[in-house]
């Protein structure tokens, strides 16, 4: 059965007037000046709809600056009382939850080590009965995507139905200019799952660099995301926490004048012709690629059947190293990035060696 969520619509819990929603403010809350001078500066930009700050940190490592914890509650309701803005927190405990409340926070957040623990995330939710309140949630720090549509059915499972996505990249591991790769099927099938809940990009956490920000923030408006939530610094550089990846509110201001806001659709008949008659021949091609694939299969079939035959083993490296490396320089030929190509080729070959071994085995199977 397909997961299902009651999720109320954005504007029934902030008003955006039909822009992107903003969220903005420092990693940490360092100190009362730092916070309130952060909030004030990002009020005066007039884009920044909600604030936000960390107060409790959940660090990789001990030794770390792990917020400042309950000391910093007061000061973001000053905060809130200079700017009129609501204030968004991560929390991980009940604890956090119970603080939070208590002291006037306005949206919640669970953070990506925490989405991680189904047992941290129910505990949450437990904490969260009878509450009315917006929840948002990152993505666990590993892809697993099962582990984001979990968490969102626990906290809905206590009646949260102010609910929202935060896409902020996946440590994977892999080689990468960014801090967390972003990989966007990801959200994007989460999107799919939940066509109803916003999502919200963090482009801060994704890049881990200022200068990559703009570039994902845009990658993010052009998936229709449906917000942004930015770590903002008055003194990015001196900061406690996540130095490199925060602007000061000036250039967050800047970046947001540069981001181009596109449209989910058009009326415009022309465009609509254009489209439809493209998305036929798409189609088109997608049909062939779908019977040269089964073309493919029927072949490896064969293959297996002499395999098994001659008491050859599956997986020949020879060849394997001959297929990754000609066609990837054939789809850059093509005008294609050899990385897809290469990743494409990797998924093939991995089913044929499924179909191969189901061959092989069949008649072992039957004796």
């Amino acid at each position: 059965m397909k997961p299902s969520l009651e999720v109320l619509p954005l504007n029934s819990w902030v008003e955006t007037n039909g822009k992107p929603l903003i969220i903005s403010g420092p990693c940490s809350a360092e100190t009362e000046e730092q916070l309130v001078e952060t909030a004030r500066q990002l009020a005066q930009l007039g884009a920044v709809h909600v604030i936000r700050a960390g107060v409790w940190k959940p660090r990789t490592r001990p030794g770390s600056f792990e917020g400042m914890g309950k000391a910093a509650l007061p000061w973001i309701q000053r905060a809130k009382a200079e700017t009129g803005l609501p204030f968004a927190v991560e929390v991980a405990t009940p604890e956090h939850i119970e603080l939070a409340l208590k002291y006037g926070v306005d949206v919640l957040w669970v953070g990506a080590r925490t989405t991680v623990n189904p047992f941290n995330v129910q505990e949450i939710a437990d904490a969260l009965r009878g509450v009315d309140v917006p929840v948002l949630i990152k993505n666990p720090i590993n892809p697993d995507l099962a582990l984001w549509i979990g968490a969102f059915e626990r906290i809905a499972g206590a009646g949260i139905t102010k609910l929202g996505a935060i896409h902020r990249g996946f440590s994977t591991g892999e080689a990468s200019k960014y801090r967390n790769i972003p990989l966007w099927q990801i959200a994007i099938e989460l999107k799919s799952t939940f066509p109803n809940l916003p999502m919200i990009g963090d482009p801060s956490h994704m890049a881990g660099k200022r200068a990559y920000l703009q570039e994902l923030a845009q990658m993010q408006m052009d998936l229709n995301y449906d917000g942004l939530i930015v770590e903002s610094h008055i003194d990015p550089d001196k900061a406690w926490s996540d130095a490199a990846q925060q602007l000061t509110p000036a250039a967050f201001g800047e970046m947001l004048e540069h981001l181009h806001i596109r449209k989910v659709d058009s009326q415009n008949i022309e465009f609509q012709g254009a489209m439809e008659q493209i998305r036929s021949k798409i189609d088109n091609v997608d049909r062939q690629l779908v019977e040269m694939l089964a073309a493919r299969m029927a072949l490896v079939e064969k293959l297996a059947e002499y395999k098994r035959e001659n008491n050859v083993t599956i997986f020949q490296p020879d060849r394997w190293k001959e297929v990754h490396e000609t066609r990837a320089k054939q789809g850059q030929k093509m005008g294609l990035y050899p990385e897809l190509v290469e990743e494409i080729f990797k998924i093939i070959h991995m089913e044929s060696i499924r179909k191969q071994t189901e061959v092989m085995n069949s008649n072992e199977q039957s004796a």
